[in-house]
């Protein structure tokens, strides 16, 4: 990524991206590229949330998460910032600043 990632970023699925259900882990894969991660509840929910638009603020998936999980924001921001990277890593979403 060319730009620093903050809240007010953005995140899109680009086409190409199959995403399947198996017992409470969500895999991902990219048809593009074959690379394929799985993600835990909390990170197939911060997916979904992703889904709800075609470019989702970081800063809505936080709010989202702080009213649905027991979790102090600043953890919240920090683990969601990471899981986006690997994601963007992945090439699995796409970020904008």
């Amino acid at each position: 990524m060319s730009q620093a990632m903050s809240l007010a970023s953005r995140v899109r699925i680009p086409e190409g991206i199959l995403s399947h259900l198996l017992q409470n882990e969500l895999v991902l894969l990219n048809l593009d590229t074959g690379v394929y991660c799985g993600l835990d509840p909390v990170g197939t929910r911060i997916w979904q949330l992703m889904q709800t638009q075609p470019s989702c603020p970081l800063q809505q998936i936080v709010d989202a998460l702080i009213e649905e999980y027991d979790v102090d924001k600043a953890r919240c921001i920090q683990d969601l910032l990471a899981l986006v990277a690997r994601l963007e890593e992945k090439k699995l979403i796409e970020i904008s600043t």
